[in-house]
């Protein structure tokens, strides 16, 4: 062998032992560092998240009374869900809530979008003046809602000025309607995120599909059925797996609005489990709700996951 490639042969165990030091610095620097710096917070959340809900799977089982010992009654608190005549009817609200949300807010977020991205000028400001109630506090936003229903002081006592006295009504003292005129004031509030993302998707789309299809001739319902639509459905998909999430953890405004009456018509299962466990004194029962609707979660989530990996375009 030459002499020159014997001195290569000895030098390379050194050039590679340099190169080794110079990678695992740079490997500590990306991968392990960052996560360092993210630890606090990860174990803040561990401790305020997973603390809590391993706690709940735990009370779920027992007959805990939110203080004092807790016994273990393994799936008696199951059991009794199945036979709670007020929780079905909660249950029922949740279906009818979850029914509506599908429908009226995407929409109406899908219109208000649409008419959004064909205006040029102003469309921010628009768009800022939709989003605005989001930023509402809930409690704000349900107290003013209170206001525009309330029977002396609300649109009721307005038209009962303009002599509509037919029309004097206790808005929310009405079985039938209570649940309805909720809902109304809860999609007030959260309408404009799902417009934004509507927005957003849409803007994304290339305008040569569009001039395409007016060149040959598509009109413009067709084409909002046949671009508009297919381009954002991944979004419209992640709206709706928001929505049947949220529809049934929905508590906020029927707690301040209504508490769950009259006569139990707003009542629903997240506030069935908040009057047990705080108010009833029955915090085993209402972790086990609890871990229904966590259940309930994760399923939802899951499918969405999985059309995902079946290659769906969601």
């Amino acid at each position: 062998m030459p002499t020159h490639n014997r001195a290569a042969e000895a030098q390379r165990p050194a050039q590679i032992s340099r190169a080794t030091r110079g990678v695992r610095p740079l490997l500590f620097e990306k991968h392990i560092i960052p996560w360092l710096f993210l630890l606090p917070v990860l174990a803040l959340n561990l401790l305020v998240m997973l603390g809590p809900s391993v706690g709940s799977l735990y009370y779920a089982f027992t007959d805990w009374k939110g203080i004092g010992a807790a016994n273990w009654v393994g799936l008696e608190n199951f059991r009794r869900m199945l036979q709670d005549a007020l929780l079905a009817k909660a249950f029922r609200n949740n279906v009818k809530w979850l029914a509506m949300a599908l429908t009226i807010p995407p929409t109406l977020a899908l219109l208000v979008a649409t008419l959004l991205s064909e205006i040029r000028r102003g469309q921010r400001f628009l768009r800022a003046i939709y989003y605005l109630p989001l930023v509402i506090s809930t409690a704000v936003a349900a107290q003013a809602w209170l206001g525009i229903y309330h029977p002396m002081f609300g649109v009721t006592a307005w038209l009962k000025n303009l002599g509509l006295e037919s029309l004097k009504i206790r808005l929310l003292g009405n079985p039938r309607l209570a649940l309805y005129l909720v809902f109304i004031a809860s999609v007030w509030k959260s309408w404009g995120f799902p417009m934004v993302m509507f927005l957003a998707a849409m803007q994304q789309i290339p305008t040569e599909l569009y001039e395409s299809a007016i060149i040959d001739g598509a009109t413009r319902f067709q084409q909002f059925r046949y671009i508009t639509i297919p381009s954002i459905r991944p979004t419209i998909v992640l709206v709706l797996v928001f929505t049947l999430i949220g529809s049934m953890l929905v508590f906020d405004y029927i707690y301040i609005m209504t508490g769950g009456g009259p006569s139990n018509s707003t009542e629903v299962i997240a506030l069935r489990m908040y009057t047990y466990a705080f108010n009833r004194y029955q915090a085993g029962y209402g972790a086990a709700i609890g871990v229904s609707l966590t259940i309930w979660s994760a399923i939802v989530t899951l499918g969405f996951l999985w059309l995902r990996r079946l290659g769906w375009e969601v």
